[in-house]
């Protein structure tokens, strides 16, 4: 939001008090506090008639610093507040007449209290800064006001603002925000909080967090479920500004100093995602959304795919599932799914599918589960105190739940286990963004501000029910809305993109921009939602879809079944959903360290390669964990441009080594993209080609890629539980390669890439192969002699 009219003149709608000289600073719980007057005080008498900010600076974690900007101290906003996780650490205080410094671990603040303003400082640099007129209370369209006796005696008639702007470096380059649809790069945009049902081919997006990091080192998480806006070097080119409606302003300022370690102390603070179960990371197959189906078209989609060799894990019911105009009434249509309980019993033990269906918290009146909501008074009501609030947006009349009442959130949980009881075993979680505000929660909380924090209570609500039901490491979802803290429960996909390539690169954007932004595990409907691919795009669209954690078929007035489009395209299908389940010992060992650390899967090349040129604005690629590089392809010649970051790289499909450090153009055809391994990488691989979950130890082969001299590199294999069960290791010093291995009971394997012969190799014996040298451990210890 934009308070200025040019670097010079501010808003003629505007009544601004910024923050100008640091009056008085006291020192208070892990902080200090700071109460700033909007013009210099140097006399009693310019203490009379003056606006003042009190700016408190806590810290509230290591390397975690909360700002806290207030006006009326004693206005009461109720927003709902993110449940954020504290863990002071030790400050040290120092106060002059003209300064005042705070050191928390790395991290000081130093505040000039002569000349307003203060700067964040680590390892001997400044970070950021705010300074003139970067820190202000801001009065909207001030109705006038009077001293006579009218209505509008000593009024305040206008709508209150806090701002504040942050500097930027000179090439500084801003990430975040959620997931943006827009350029990947944040610099001259201007993004507001404000969940909303989209598309992908807007400025608007489904999960707005209100968190940026940036390639100085460190994250900004505002602490509103508000719509926050920021100015992103939009307003003013040499700041980013963020202002929130009402009389305080609360962000933290989070140092890294890398972008892996902004994300681990960004997660530690709003929650660290679930690891979602291995199964959920096989394929998904819908029977998309308008289209026509009943059991015999759900049977015939999955016995195709059996019949076609295709590895299928999960089947999604989309919304017709039930009857129309009873959306959600959670009622199966019984015109076309006669014996629901015995159809996902056979296809659970006959398929071996795990079975979803579509969920919305909006519920059709007309239904018996509106009645008996609107009774017992568990939906959102009339501002006016008319009942119920109902729309016809996307049901005749539909209300809406009220998570902020406990009993209400019993109630459609409950209805949700008859599902689970029938053989469900997750829910697409969708919606959640049109929240209106005209509205009274039962809990009183501000409607504004439960705008963005409704899809936290609807998630988190539906996520705690699976946890109760299947078990915390079964709990899955698949959700379209997000605000902060929403990582928690994972997965979230992309919304209703298109079938275009131009949709597709924008699909990859927002995915990169989700996981810059807390968000670990995401996916995002392969070939597009709204209209139906060509057979080129479908099969460029796979490759992608298989190479992110969560893969899913879907579409809206088309099915999305392989055979429709060509044959090739099964063969493509299966070929790639093989590849990434024998890919799943390390693609589950990449997850459980996104559940431990925060730190996703699918990974911006900026998050991985800092220091290389050119990867801060790279948004065409992406690193899947921290060792297979992905470039998918756009275009419909196959051909494709990629950098490849200095070092080694070996093709994981065709064992091709290439030299980093530069730009590759290439064109392949459907079976292949530029899929590369990092140097320095022991890569393992599994047994099975048609389940995700297996048993990752049996049969494991480590495959080893161009291990330096002096250099070590490792593996941790896990269950599917998360935990690790079997751990290898390489070591190269010399002439030397050592190999280790924990265990030998499985029969695990190495293979040597690119290494044809050996001299020697003790505990174990070594046989050629297409791609090298495959070594057969003895011992757990092998020591070869190159």
């Amino acid at each position: 939001m934009k308070f200025t009219e040019g670097y010079w003149l501010r808003s003629e709608r505007i009544e601004a008090s910024y923050a100008s000289q640091g009056f008085l600073v006291v020192k208070i719980e892990n902080g200090m506090r700071i109460v700033a007057a909007e013009r210099p005080i140097y006399s009693r008498a310019d203490a009379m008639n003056i606006s003042t900010i009190t700016i408190d600076f806590v810290s509230y974690r290591e390397n975690d610093i909360l700002v806290k900007a207030s006006h009326y101290e004693a206005y009461e906003e109720k927003e709902p507040r993110f449940e954020l996780k504290k863990a002071s650490s030790p400050v040290e205080v120092s106060i002059t007449d003209s300064e005042a410094v705070m050191t928390a671990g790395k991290v000081s603040v130093r505040v000039n209290r002569k000349d307003f303003c203060y700067q964040f400082e680590a390892e001997g640099r400044v970070i950021t800064s705010c300074g003139f007129r970067n820190l202000g209370y801001i009065r909207y369209d001030k109705k006038p006001a009077t001293m006579f006796p009218e209505e509008n005696y000593l009024a305040s008639l206008y709508t209150p603002y806090m701002m504040t702007e942050l500097s930027l470096r000179p090439g500084e380059c801003v990430y975040g925000f959620g997931e943006q649809f827009t350029a990947f790069v944040k610099n001259g945009q201007v993004i507001n909080c404000w969940n909303e049902d989209g598309g992908t081919s807007s400025q608007i997006a489904y999960k707005n967090i209100p968190f940026y990091m940036t390639n100085e080192g460190y994250g900004i998480f505002v602490d509103h479920s508000s719509n926050v806006s920021f100015e992103v070097a939009s307003e003013k080119v040499e700041y980013v500004g963020f202002s929130v409606e009402g009389e305080e302003l609360r962000y933290h300022f989070i140092y890294g100093p890398g972008l892996t370690q902004v994300l681990e102390h960004y997660t530690e603070l709003t929650g660290r995602p679930a690891l979602p179960p291995a199964w959920s990371f096989g394929l998904w197959l819908t029977t998309s959304f308008t289209t026509s189906y009943d059991e015999t078209t759900t049977s015939h989609f999955i016995d195709g795919m059996a019949e076609r060799d295709i590895p299928l894990r999960v089947f999604h019911f989309d919304c017709y599932w039930m009857r129309s105009l009873h959306l959600c009434d959670f009622e199966w249509d019984e015109a076309v799914f006669h014996d629901v309980p015995a159809m996902l019993k056979r296809y659970k033990e006959e398929k071996k599918v795990k079975i979803c269906v579509w969920i919305n918290p909006y519920i059709a009146q007309g239904t018996e589960f509106f009645r008996e909501g609107a009774d017992r008074g568990y939906f959102l009501k009339r501002a006016d105190g008319k009942g119920v609030k109902q729309v016809d947006f996307w049901q005749p009349g539909m209300a809406i739940v009220d998570f902020t009442n406990p009993e209400a959130a019993k109630w459609y949980t409950d209805k949700l286990k008859t599902l689970l009881d029938a053989g469900v075993d997750c829910f697409k979680t969708d919606f959640a963004e049109r929240i209106p505000i005209d509205v009274a929660y039962y809990d009183g909380s501000n409607p504004k501000s439960m705008h963005n924090y409704y899809t936290y209570l609807y998630n988190k609500a539906v996520f705690e029910l699976l946890k109760r039901e299947k078990g915390e490491q079964e709990a899955v979802l698949f959700a379209r809305s997000a605000t902060a803290g929403c990582q928690q429960f994972p997965v979230h996909w992309g919304g209703d993109c298109s079938a275009s390539y131009a949709s597709m690169a924008e699909t990859l954007r927002g995915g990169l921009s989700i996981t810059m932004s807390g968000f670990s595990f995401w996916s995002h409907d392969i070939s597009g939602f709204e209209q139906t691919a060509t057979p080129d795009l479908y099969k460029r669209w796979v490759q992608f879809g298989l190479l992110s954690t969560h893969s899913r078929l879907h579409g809206s007035g088309s099915y999305r079944v392989p055979w429709l489009f060509d044959e090739e395209a099964c063969d493509v299908l299966r070929y790639f959903t093989n590849l990434k389940c024998q890919l799943m010992p390390y693609i589950y060992e990449m997850a459980v360290n996104a559940h431990e650390t925060g730190i996703p899967v699918m990974r911006p090349m900026i998050l991985e390669y800092p220091k290389e040129p050119g990867m801060s604005w790279q948004d065409m690629q992406y690193m899947l964990g921290k060792s297979l590089l992905v470039a998918p392809i756009f275009h419909e010649e196959g051909r494709v441009s990629y950098y490849l970051p200095e070092g080694k790289w070996v093709s994981l499909l065709t064992d091709e080594i290439r030299e980093g450090g530069s730009w590759y153009t290439d064109t392949y055809d459907y079976f292949g993209l530029p899929l590369y391994v990092r140097e320095n990488t022991l890569l393992a691989r599994g047994s099975q080609t048609r389940l995700p979950d297996y048993d990752y130890a049996d049969g494991t082969v480590f495959h080893l890629y161009q291990l330096k001299d002096g250099c070590s590199t490792g593996a941790n294999v896990p269950d599917i539980k998360g935990k690790t069960v079997l751990t290898a290791r390489a070591e190269k010093e010399g002439n030397i390669l050592t190999l280790q291995v924990s265990s030998l009971e499985k029969k695990p394997k190495f293979i040597l890439h690119h290494i044809e012969r050996v001299k020697e190799v003790k505990g174990g014996k070594a046989e050629s192969c297409e791609t090298g040298l495959c070594i057969i451990p003895s011992d757990e210890r092998i020591e070869i002699v190159l």
